[in-house]
Order: structure tokens, then sequence, then C-alpha cells
């Protein structure tokens, strides 16, 4: 196989998030197919007023292998050209560009369309048209999509919003790929011991940021049955609240359910991660709306039941009763498959699904698709 000279622009470590691990773990996969791989990172993502959390840094330790430039501002022109130069000076086969946010389209379409046109442009876009809608938003995007070559998204959603801005046909879905990041499985009893859980409880998991598209009022609706009440089930609630924190406490004890919810309300550090999924019985997801997720590829990793809404993308990810559920955004609906997971012991039937399914998203497969895409350009 001919090694490829492959630039990746988009967050990367020190930064946190989905994002950021994502392309990560895509240059780890062509490091260890021999590729010279090279991470283009921000030195300044958001503006701090823009940011709705505490620190946009983690703390861990730093991937071993890659190569991370931190060199992009994302609101200094003067920096765009600078990068670009450095880019087009490094004469990469392909340069990957991340797109998730409206917000990032003049800095990272102003980049693309200066790189040499030699240089064929892949975008991975999370989504086109965001979950939180501002005006300029259509502009914005369609100022970036204009720069590049082909397109690449992690669900058949945003395959269908590319559409309202490109009449392309270099484009492809490959469903998002396995979290193998946060290291191996453990024994539930272990995890639990390790986050100072009750043994003899029933857990369930609502992991990471929270927004609210991502629903978690009606996961805290679902917990308010009273078949779940009497079942003594708890909810983990582990993440960062991006939206007012109060508005959920209020909604908890309104509801009465403060002995069932479990509240971890930080940002959760990467050598964490396997604790809260291994602990838990079920990942929950119910999201109002969604491209796709990092969540359930985190669950997929670590072999764990999900219950996902059927919005977006998360449907074709989970198959129903297979590896969980997908149930509507009724809270009564949620609650009934929750209480039919514990109620016909559910979990070790989905657990050798899981470990089954997750074979088909493997960052080899993902890369491989990436190949054919950008051949296709050459």
């Amino acid at each position: 196989m001919t090694k490829r000279k492959v630039i990746i622009i988009g967050p990367a470590f020190p930064f946190r998030g989905g994002i950021a691990n994502f392309n990560n773990a895509l240059a780890q996969e062509y490091y260890d197919r021999g590729d010279d791989v090279t991470l283009y990172s921000f030195t300044l993502q958001y503006p701090g007023f823009l940011f709705p959390g505490t620190t946009q840094y983690e703390t861990g330790k730093a991937p071993k292998n890659l190569k991370i430039k931190t060199l992009i501002n994302s609101v200094n022109p003067i920096n765009w050209i600078n990068v670009a130069r450095k880019i087009n000076a490094e004469k990469p086969d392909y340069v990957i560009i991340r797109y998730w946010l409206p917000f990032m389209a003049p800095c990272l379409g102003s980049i693309a369309r200066l790189l040499n046109k030699k240089i064929k442009i892949l975008a991975i876009t999370d989504n086109v048209i965001p979950h939180e809608k501002r005006i300029g938003d259509t502009l914005f995007t369609r100022y970036f999509v204009k720069s590049c070559d082909a397109f690449l998204t992690l669900s058949a959603s945003v395959l269908d919003d590319l559409s309202k801005f490109t009449n392309t046909t270099a484009k492809k879905f490959i469903p998002h790929p396995i979290y193998d990041v946060f290291g191996d499985k453990i024994p539930k009893q272990q995890a639990i011991a390790n986050l100072g859980l009750n043994p003899d409880n029933k857990h369930l998991l609502f992991f990471g940021f929270v927004r609210k598209y991502k629903g978690l009022d009606l996961m805290l609706k679902a917990m308010a049955d009273s078949r779940i009440k009497a079942m003594g089930i708890k909810l983990i609630i582990a993440g960062e609240f991006y939206d007012d924190k109060t508005e959920y406490t209020n909604m908890i004890a309104d509801l009465g359910i403060a002995e069932n919810i479990i509240m971890k309300s930080d940002f959760i550090p990467a050598d964490k991660v396997k604790d809260y999924f291994c602990a838990a019985d079920m990942i929950t997801q119910t999201y109002r709306t969604a491209t796709q997720s990092g969540v359930t590829q985190i669950a997929y990793s670590f072999e764990r039941s999900m219950l996902v809404t059927n919005v977006g993308g998360l449907a074709e990810i989970v198959p129903d009763n297979k590896v969980g559920y997908v149930t509507s955004q009724n809270p009564t609906e949620i609650a009934d498959a929750i209480i039919d997971f514990y109620t016909n012991n559910k979990e070790a039937e989905f657990t050798i699904n899981t470990s089954s399914e997750k074979k088909r998203f493997s960052w080899k497969s993902f890369v491989d698709g990436v190949e054919q895409l950008i051949q296709k350009q050459l």
C-alpha cells in the first residue's frame, strides 16, 4: 500500500470532547497503517465568552506517536493565511477538515481556499445544519462546503442535508467508528466500586455534555414513572452542564425523583470514562434531535446495552431489540423500554449482540472508505 501524507484539520489533544477524541483516533489509525499524518489543531478554538463550559482542555497524557501542531486561531484571518502556507509547504496528498459548526466556516473555509489546488480536500461533516440554529448558519455553511472536493458524513441524515448545499456525487456516509481510546472493559462490580456506587442498585447512564437537544428532560420524566421508582432504578447523569443546571435540578425536585438521581456534573476525564460505562446496565440517549453520537460508539466499545430515541442517525447505529431499544420521545414509551429491559433480563442478550455488532464500526473500514472517496478525486 502506498504511503500517504495526510493532514487532519480540527481540534486535537489537549482539547477535550468527542471531536478531538475522534481526530486523535483517526490519526492513530493512519499512523498504524504506516502513513505520515499530522494533526493541525487550534491555539484558539472558541473565544471564552462563546464557550459554555468551564474549560476547553483536558489534563491527561498526550496520545503517543501523534504529531499535533497547535497553530490555528479561529478568529484571526492573518493566521489562516500563515496556516495555509505551512500546509502547502508540507505537500500533503490530501487534507481532511472536520466541520461541525457554522462558526468555524470562515476559518476552515478560508484555509481550504488558500491551499494548493493540487491538494484534495475531504470534509468530515458532523453536522451541516446545526442542532441549535443561528442567523448566518446557511451562509457560513455554504461558504465552507464550496471550498471542499469531497464529503464524508457520519449519518445518512447529514448526507441528505448536504444536498441543500451541493449537488456533488463525491460524498458518502460511513458510520462513526468505535471509540477505543478509553481503555479496556472492566468488570461491572469493579467499576461500581471505583465510583463508590451501591452494588445492590440498578444503574442507567446519561453521559456527556448536557444541552437541550440531548433531551435529558425526557429521561427525567421517564424516571418519574411509578414503575421505575418502585424498582429503585438510579440514573447517573455524568457530564458538564452547558445549559442552566438549575432548570434540571428544579425538575428533579418537582418530579420527586431526587433519590433516583446520581449527579456527577463535572467533565469526565478520559481515564474515568470506562468506569461510568462499565458500571451502567444500559446507556440512555433520549435526544430530541441528533445526527450521530460518539456516546453510542463508546457504549459499543464497552459492550453496553443502549436506549436511544428515533431521531437522526441513532436508529441506524442501534438495532432495535438487538443491542438495545429505539423509542419515540414519549417519556412513557422510554419508561416502557426500561421496564422491559429489567423485567425480561435483557442485559446479557444485548451484551452478546453488541460484541458482535460493533465489528462493523472499525477505524480500518473508516479509513478505507476515506481512501476510496479520495481516489475518485485524484
